[in-house]
């Protein structure tokens, strides 16, 4: 296979996005955008990924290079035209011999299936085209014979009978390298805006009498963000799309419109989710389980079995065993909960791990950290600690032990073993009838 680059053009101004946050990198499915653009470059195998950003965010450039390293960034300094902005990359570019890739970071449901073809059929250059409800102000695709493409026409330059056509331009494309920076070398500004535009490649190429083609996907899979409206118009095609997905490979959702998954779930058939679950990035749901009504999970594995909420909390590091159960306003973080464990309401566990068929009183906290440090709290197998119970880290309650009711445990529990951490009760006969007498005389002589 031809070696491949990605040249991704990630210098637009984002000014239709009204937020301080660069348009790039606004978060779709719980990713930057640009992130699922390179996810892309990747997926189609390109050896090296060049991203072209703006001085005017200089946070665009440091996202890049804490991915793909300094060599990847190229800048666009000023911003003359999408043409201009590919040859910014020439520089990172050098020495690499093959076809490149140009797409854009604020198209964050392209992916690789609809690129690949891009790589077949020999032409020149080849244009991504798709077929738009209403073409609007789309380039349009003036195509000859099969695939050929005659020409790329903006709307305002053509004809009644160039506007009837819906076959528009996406603007990514694929280029061998040494021609699409020879052909750039010809591009000129002589237009409205004094731009150079990157769609003038067709024409210099054809008047060289060499081949262009245009291959389609459909119009969702090259829909463009300019504005926060578009942004909530992504996310939904792409949840709308996860959950298409999720429904045919056995997932059960009563109601999956209010269901929300990011980027990289992954939920095991035969699973049950309830209406109302968040799921933030990094969650798998490793075998059928059941995650109950306004859960919110992050970060988190479930195994087999398990049962999450109503209204449970699974951050970062979580990882619930078999047929465990996280109940109703549950939090846990970074604690792994083994077999048959269960923490069933209104508890914290966060730093530690819970033993299989432990039993965790309603009220319970792990507490992990003591201002400056972080700590853990090891439950053992079988144990149980009653309800409203504060586990003050680092502590082992060991296996088979039990923790009394409101205890404050701050030594190890051996194995086996009772622990009571509370005052002991005094109760004073006749004080609470006095008291009420008392008060009721006071009260009457102020009345």
């Amino acid at each position: 296979m031809t070696a491949r680059a990605a040249v991704i053009l990630a210098a637009g101004q984002g000014t239709r996005m009204k937020s301080p946050l660069p348009k790039v990198l606004h978060r779709l499915a719980g990713r930057a955008m640009l992130d699922h653009a390179i996810d892309t470059a990747e997926a189609l195998g390109c050896h090296k990924i060049v991203v072209v950003v703006g001085t005017h965010s200089p946070e665009v450039g440091r996202h890049v290079e804490g991915r793909l390293g300094k060599a990847a960034v190229a800048v666009q300094d000023p911003p003359m035209g999408t043409g201009h902005a590919v040859r910014c990359a020439e520089e990172a570019l050098a020495g690499f011999a093959g076809d490149v890739v140009i797409t854009y970071a604020d198209c964050p449901l392209l992916r690789a299936v609809s690129v690949e073809p891009m790589f077949e059929g020999g032409a020149a250059v080849t244009v991504l085209g798709f077929e738009a409800a209403d073409p609007g102000a789309y380039g349009r695709l003036v195509l000859g014979d099969g695939d050929t493409l005659l020409r790329i026409v903006e709307a305002k330059e053509a004809n009644e009978h160039e506007l009837r056509v819906n076959r528009c331009n996406s603007g990514v494309m694929v280029c061998e390298r040494n021609l699409l920076f020879s052909l750039l070398g010809e591009v000129t500004n002589d237009n409205a805006k004094g731009e150079y535009y990157l769609t003038d490649i067709v024409e210099l190429a054809r008047r060289r009498d060499l081949h262009c083609r245009a291959t389609f996907t459909d119009e969702a899979a090259v829909q463009g963000v300019n504005s926060q409206a578009e942004l909530v118009a992504a996310e939904t095609q792409f949840q709308s799309v996860q959950r298409d997905h999720f429904l045919t490979e056995g997932v059960a959702m009563p109601m999956p419109e209010s269901v929300f998954f990011a980027w990289d779930t992954e939920v095991a058939a035969g699973t049950t989710i309830e209406p109302h679950v968040v799921f933030g990035p990094g969650v798998r749901i490793a075998g059928p389980a059941k995650i109950r009504a306004f859960s919110h999970l992050e970060g988190a594995v479930v195994e087999a079995g398990a049962e999450i909420g109503p209204y449970a909390r699974l951050r970062p590091g979580a990882g619930i065993g078999p047929k465990a159960k996280v109940g109703n306003f549950v939090e846990v973080k970074g604690v792994t909960m083994g077999e048959g464990a269960k923490a069933n309401h209104l508890a914290y566990l966060g730093d530690g791990e819970v033993g299989a068929n432990a039993n965790i009183g309603a009220g319970t906290i792990f507490c992990n950290y003591d201002g400056f440090n972080k700590a853990r709290t090891v439950v053992g197998e079988g144990a149980f600690v009653g309800s409203n119970s504060a586990l003050v880290a680092p502590v082992t309650v060991g296996a088979g032990a039990m923790v009394g009711s409101g205890s404050v445990v701050t030594e190890d529990v051996p194995a086996g073993d009772l622990a009571l951490g509370r005052a002991k009760q005094v109760n004073k006969a006749g004080w609470a009838a006095r008291f009420r007498k008392a008060m009721g005389e006071r009260k009457g002589r102020k009345g």
